[in-house]
């Protein structure tokens, strides 16, 4: 995909907007058992059910005072205490597979929810008592397509992924990293941003969302890490939002590019690398995604076998998706593709085909 096409990035295109409410996909028997066959089901003590049961809410304000789509639930004295213990005992198998030697000193400060979210999470805030040290997870609607996004995640991308499901609930890590949208307002203008590293991790962003079709990828649904390097910094972009794995029917939803949203970034691209360099970082994702693919084959392929059986969006979209990508493509390779699972198969195929032949040559 050329960065020079950003035609829905400077105009809004309400056709290219991704529906801001999908319906949940139940998870299947077959996932289930992938999901515990690699240590990712376990019984939980509190479930997505238990966290309705407030009483109320309050408003959630920022450090600066500003309003959040986040609000904070409030519950009677015994609902709580009941809660506490559980959420606290589901940190310790987040963090450290079930060891509750530390827990003693562990509390619940809050518990906030968002409305605006597909699964309407909550969000855990789990304190150290003995030093004020607080971290986040989120319990969440159990959700077929997020899991398989997460997974997809997990395995292709660089960064690891932790989350457990059991049955409605689905629990994830928290993230760190600044938001695309507060890092465009905060920090894109510091004089110590180097702009052509975010301009190139862009880039890469764009092209692991396309190859494996992850969805709605607007600023406020990735974060960028930054590590300090020599005399210099490093970024990452990484997804936060899952809930569009390989669901919406229009091509330019799996491209961050198009997003008005993301126009800054887009921009930035373009004024800082040549056609020639962005190629290059191009190659460079795609050929890091094969090896990826290669290193995990195995469980990759377990996660394809499973998702092609499972209903994870409509069969209009399925039919409008694969006629979009034989056009882009320019082939019918996709014609014949009766479920998502069976594009995102064959997207990745025809997109890293180059690069897995030259590690696994045939």
């Amino acid at each position: 995909m050329q960065f020079d096409q950003i035609i829905n990035a400077k105009i809004k295109n309400d056709s290219d907007q991704p529906l801001m409410k999908k319906n949940l996909f139940s998870v299947s028997d077959r996932l289930q058992k992938y999901l515990k066959q690699y240590g990712r089901d376990i019984v939980l003590p509190i479930t997505y059910k238990d966290l309705l049961n407030y009483r109320n809410t309050t408003a959630l304000r920022n450090k600066k005072g500003k309003l959040t789509h986040w609000e904070t639930a409030v519950y009677d004295l015994k609902e709580m205490e009941f809660l506490k213990e559980g959420l606290i005992k589901i940190y310790a198998n987040l963090k450290t597979e079930g060891n509750l030697s530390f827990i003693k000193h562990l509390d619940v400060e809050r518990i906030d929810f968002c409305e605006f979210g597909n699964s309407v999470p909550f969000r855990i805030r789990i304190i150290n008592r003995i030093n004020d040290n607080y971290d986040h997870y989120y319990i969440k609607a159990a959700d077929a397509s997020r899991i398989y996004g997460l997974e997809l995640e997990h395995l292709l991308s660089p960064n690891r992924i932790t989350f457990l499901s059991h049955k409605d609930t689905l629990v994830e890590e928290h993230i760190a990293g600044i938001p695309g949208d507060v890092f465009l307002e905060d920090y894109l203008s510091l004089p110590e941003t180097n702009k052509i590293r975010i301009a190139k991790e862009f880039v890469k962003f764009n092209e692991r969302c396309f190859a494996r079709l992850l969805g709605d990828m607007r600023s406020y649904n990735f974060v960028i890490d930054i590590t300090p390097d020599i005399e210099d910094y490093q970024y990452r972009l990484r997804a936060i939002d899952f809930d569009q794995q390989s669901y919406e029917g229009i091509k330019n939803l799996y491209l961050p590019q198009f997003y008005r949203e993301n126009y800054t970034y887009v921009d930035l691209v373009l004024k800082t690398l040549s056609a020639e360099v962005i190629k290059q970082y191009q190659m460079e994702e795609r050929a890091a995604m094969a090896n990826r693919a290669v290193a995990g084959r195995k469980q990759l392929m377990e996660l394809i076998s499973i998702m092609i059986k499972d209903e994870i969006s409509e069969y209009y979209k399925i039919k409008m998706l694969r006629e979009e990508l034989n056009t882009h493509f320019n082939t019918d390779y996709f014609s014949t593709c009766s479920t998502m699972c069976n594009i995102v198969k064959r997207q990745l195929k025809l997109v890293l085909q180059k690069h897995l032949q030259k590690i696994v040559p045939d």
